[in-house]
């Protein structure tokens, strides 16, 4: 039997991927969460083989998240679910110790088949996904566009600020200073070539990076 924690803000969706696993035999859901602090409590009170974690959630979020839940515990599995189709999403939780990256869009159709291949020890992405990480290990890869370049806690920052965060928002939701936030601010906006957060959302509109799910 599968143990899976479902984590997402949103309790219609956390409903609906209840009732997707409800037929398949060999899954279980064992706990829901609805923000990131949550999930650490989950992670250290109870025993479970898949986490199936958005990529947005208030509090602990994003590659963070998944970095601290493969910290506590390294054996539970993690699938990423998001509406990102973008493949740098993709490939930065890959990177970051998720072992299967699906978007909502597809999760009806794939999210038993998903849950069940990592369980069973496998990765679940798309080929375009195994390509950019394949790429991206060999010598003298050079990744195209400017945001491939910032650091997981710079990207952070930057779909917070893409959501129309401000600073002092941002600080509080990553459990950071206003300080510590503005001088990601200035480096993100420095390796983009831009000046202002206006010119922010515009590059990640253009590059498929808006995330008015934060």
């Amino acid at each position: 039997m599968i143990r899976l924690v479902i984590a997402d803000d949103h309790a219609i969706v956390r409903e609906g991927l209840k009732r997707i696993v409800a037929d398949a035999p060999d899954v279980q859901v064992v706990g829901e969460v609805a923000d990131g602090n949550q999930v650490l409590q989950v992670v250290r009170a109870q025993e479970f083989d898949v986490l199936v974690q958005d990529l947005s959630m208030p509090g602990r979020s994003g590659m963070e998240l998944i970095k601290l839940v493969k910290a506590e515990k390294p054996k539970v599995r993690i699938l990423v679910l998001s509406m990102h189709e973008e493949l740098q999403y993709a490939v930065r939780a890959i990177k970051s110790g998720a072992s299967g990256y699906l978007t909502k869009e597809s999760a009806p159709g794939q999210l038993v088949q998903a849950i069940r291949k990592i369980a069973a020890g496998g990765a679940f992405v798309s080929a375009e996904v195994a390509e950019q990480l394949a790429l991206g290990a060999m010598p003298g890869a050079v990744e195209q566009a400017p945001h491939h370049v910032l650091t997981d806690r710079e990207f952070e920052v930057f779909r917070q600020l893409v959501a129309g965060g401000t600073v002092t928002e941002v600080a509080a939701r990553l459990n950071v200073s206003v300080k510590t936030v503005s001088t990601h601010k200035a480096n993100l906006l420095q390796k983009l070539g831009l000046q202002n957060q206006s010119e922010l959302v515009r590059y990640a509109m253009r590059h498929g990076l808006a995330d008015k799910d934060v």
